[in-house]
Order: C-alpha cells, then sequence, then structure tokens
C-alpha cells in the first residue's frame, strides 16, 4: 500500500463521535427556526447600472438575523419570454471576504444561471454587524458572544444564511425548487449550514469549508479558528463553554439534517481546514455525496475542480 492509498483509508475511516446528541441539536434548530421565520425580509432591490449585456444586475438588500442588513448581488440573466426560470445559485464568502464584484460570477451566468452573492456580517463588504457584544472578544469575527450559543456570532452567521435563501427562493424571476448553496472556506460552511437549515436547498458545493470538527480545529487550525484557540488562551476556564456553544454550529453534528446532495473538496496540505475536520464532516453525511481529494493543495482550489462544480450543478439541477 502507498503512502497516498493509506492517506485516503485514514481519512475515510476517520469517524469521530458527535459532540451534541441529535435531539439536543433538532430541537435547538426546529426553535431556533420557527422563531427566526417570523421575522420580516423586508427585502429592498435596487437596480444597478448594466455590465453585462442581457443581465440585469440589482444589488439586493435583507435583514438578517436581528435587523442586520445584509447587502448581496442579484444577478438574473434575461430569458426570452415562455423559456423556463433558471436555478439560482447562492453563493457564500470565504473568512474576511465579501461579495465582491460581480464579474466575479460571470461563469454562473454564462451557465443561464441566477446569482445570489451575499455579504458576511461584519467582514470586509458593506455589510455591517448589530448584534450586541455581551463581552470582549479575540481579533477577527468568530469570538464575538462565544460563550452564549443564543447570542454568538455563528448563530447571526447560521440565520443570515438561511435567510439569504428564503430571499432567493422570493425572486419571482427564478426556479425557486432549484436553488444551490455554494461557497469556499467559511463560505463552504455557510454552504453546508444552508443544506442542514433549510429544506429549500437542492444542492450543495462545499469547498475546503469551515465550520467542520470544531473541537480539532481550535487545536489545530491557522485560520479563523485560531482566533478562538487565541480567546481560550487568555480565558482557559472557559473552554467547556465554548465548546458546549460551538457544538451546535459544528457540521459534524448537523450532518444528518443535510438532505441534498453535497459536493466537497479538500486539500491534504491545507492548514486551515484540515483534511481531518473536512472528512469528519463527509463520513457523517447520509445524503447523496461525493468529495475530490487533493493531495497537493492546501487552502484552495483548481480550475480542473471548478469543471467538476460545473458539471455537479447541472447534474443536480437536472440539464
Amino acid at each position: 500500500m502507498n503512502a497516498f492509498t493509506k492517506r485516503k483509508r485514514e481519512l475515510e475511516q476517520y469517524a469521530p463521535a458527535p459532540t451534541l446528541d441529535r435531539n439536543s441539536i433538532d430541537t435547538y434548530w426546529n426553535n431556533t427556526l420557527e422563531a427566526a421565520s417570523k421575522q420580516p425580509l423586508s427585502i429592498l432591490r435596487e437596480p444597478q447600472s448594466p455590465l453585462f449585456p442581457s443581465v440585469r444586475m440589482d444589488k439586493l438588500t435583507y435583514l438578517g438575523h436581528d435587523g442586520t442588513p445584509i447587502n448581496a448581488w442579484f444577478l438574473v440573466p434575461d430569458k426570452p419570454n415562455g423559456s423556463p426560470k433558471p436555478p439560482c445559485v447562492v453563493m457564500f464568502p470565504g473568512y474576511g471576504g465579501d461579495r465582491g464584484l460581480p464579474e466575479r460570477y460571470a461563469v454562473w451566468l454564462l451557465l443561464g444561471y441566477a446569482v445570489l452573492a451575499v455579504d458576511a456580517r461584519g467582514q470586509a463588504g458593506e455589510t455591517g454587524n448589530l448584534l450586541p457584544a455581551d463581552a470582549g472578544s479575540s481579533k477577527g469575527w468568530v469570538t464575538q458572544n462565544l460563550l452564549s450559543k443564543e447570542r454568538s456570532y455563528y448563530l447571526a452567521l447560521a440565520l443570515d444564511v438561511v435567510r439569504a435563501v428564503e430571499a432567493a427562493g422570493q425572486q419571482p424571476e427564478i426556479d425557486a425548487s432549484r436553488i444551490a448553496a455554494v461557497g469556499a472556506s467559511q463560505g463552504g460552511g455557510m454552504a453546508l449550514l444552508a443544506g442542514a437549515l433549510s429544506p429549500q436547498i437542492k444542492a450543495v458545493v462545499a469547498d475546503i469549508p469551515n465550520l467542520c470538527h470544531l473541537d480539532y480545529g481550535i487545536l489545530h487550525s491557522t485560520g479563523s479558528l485560531s482566533e478562538i484557540a487565541t480567546y481560550l488562551k487568555r480565558h482557559p476556564d472557559k473552554l467547556g463553554q465554548a465548546l458546549e456553544s460551538l457544538a451546535y454550529f459544528d457540521i459534524v453534528n448537523l450532518a444528518h439534517r443535510i438532505q441534498a446532495p453535497v459536493l466537497m473538496s479538500v486539500g491534504w496540505k491545507d492548514t486551515v481546514c484540515m483534511p481531518d475536520t473536512v472528512y469528519a464532516a463527509y463520513n457523517r453525511l447520509s445524503c447523496s455525496k461525493i468529495i475530490y481529494d487533493y493531495p497537493f493543495s492546501g487552502h484552495e482550489t483548481s480550475e480542473e475542480h471548478h469543471r467538476k462544480v460545473i458539471r455537479f450543478l447541472q447534474e443536480s439541477f437536472g440539464e
């Protein structure tokens, strides 16, 4: 057995136990989602100057958790009268990033898909963060109210994700039965949250995803989870509370809720979203799934992989 086969087998057999029982996490999320569904989205669309021929470009704003206005691009290709409505790809950004410029999504428009590309609250985009801080935090965003599952940044982010999918589904130009959640790194974790928490999702693309096997990630990751490690270095007595709260947002514990087909990718040299964390979540999925391994890649994806993503979505959308 060569080293590649051995490593692949180790990853396929890696199955850490959930850190929270299914009944507790389902009760929490069912109650949380029911309460959130009663809050208005208050969607606004502002037409933008055309950039692409035959593509409508709008700035779309919806109310996220706690009333924070979440900014997004809504891009939809023109269709001849009487033609089928297009599917919609909801795009989530990497950590510290934003939705960027509309041309970032040209490939999806060329495929005939609508796009809703959203900011992550408080990060590099136009979107702020109205979530009150109960106490201090370390640098970045993810340690805000870390110890409370009812008030944490991760809760706000997760509910913003759910409401993004709802906002997409309410746009009259799209086929609301064909909505995919797509992202990489933090965006991949957000896409998996969408699959776990929104029944409207038809397919999930989660490249090199975050939010998987969070307890392991806090110990080893060089990415956003290192902010939690920094916080706990200063407050070692809070470790138990932090792990208890984080368990409600860990894809390892939420995997059973994901029903839509999932595509994931993993770089074996990734020190941000490590292969052990990605496989810990992937191995718990019971839905239709596929994972692409890249033994020589770090925290990155390639053009060749993006072609696989396109094919996956075409198949998922019945094209």
